[in-house]
């Protein structure tokens, strides 16, 4: 799933997006069970309780205590099973993205939470990826795994730099809902990324 802060509307494409402007409902989606859960369920594109509770090495009730959270927040919900067992939980929304942060202070620190978990999954992600990566061919070693560069930027050109970046990205992220089992490309896996743009020092005396 994408989580997007731009207060740019995205563009109309196969997503279907929500705007988070909500300190609440923010907090609700800030727990690493219920983010793992929207992850695990938007690849698989649906999946029951019971499957997402033994994917993700927890009880059934403490699977179903989560997803029915994400549910009343307007996360996932529930569709109309196969057969008579029980209902697969889907996606509402694919892609998210939110608004407000830097006016409200409640957003503002809701987010913060929400950022701090996702980029504490992002490691354990990576630690987890370097005890796999001898398993993949070498051409995915190449291209993964982590990159970090120190560069004296003013802020039009960190803009310019973010937004070339996202602009990369979302050409697949629109291209490609996460939950669309179709839109995948043969061949093609889930790939987590993850930038981490921290400025250094003090802020500039000119801002």
């Amino acid at each position: 799933m994408s989580l997007e802060s731009s207060s740019e509307a995205p563009q109309p494409s196969g997503q279907r997006w929500l705007v988070l402007d909500d300190a609440t409902v923010i907090r609700a989606m800030a727990h690493p069970v219920r983010l793992e859960l929207m992850g695990l369920i938007g690849r698989e594109g649906r999946l029951t309780t019971a499957d997402a509770a033994r994917e993700l090495g927890i009880s059934h009730g403490l699977a179903s205590h989560h997803l029915r959270q994400l549910a009343k927040y307007g996360f996932v919900e529930q569709t109309e099973g196969k057969d008579n067992r029980e209902r697969p939980w889907r996606l509402v929304f694919t892609s998210q993205r939110i608004q407000g942060a830097g006016t409200d202070p409640e957003v503002a620190d809701a987010a913060d939470v929400l950022e701090r978990i996702s980029a504490e999954q992002a490691v354990a992600q990576f630690i987890d990826w370097q005890r796999r990566r001898r398993d993949w061919p070498e051409g995915w070693n190449e291209q993964a795994g982590l990159g970090r560069t120190n560069v004296y930027l003013t802020f039009e050109e960190l803009a310019e730099l973010s937004g070339a970046i996202d602009d990369l990205l979302l050409r697949y992220v629109n291209e490609r809902p996460i939950d669309d089992l179709t839109s995948r490309p043969p061949g093609s896996v889930p790939v987590s990324i993850t930038t981490i743009t921290v400025p250094l020092a003090q802020p500039p005396e000119d801002r």
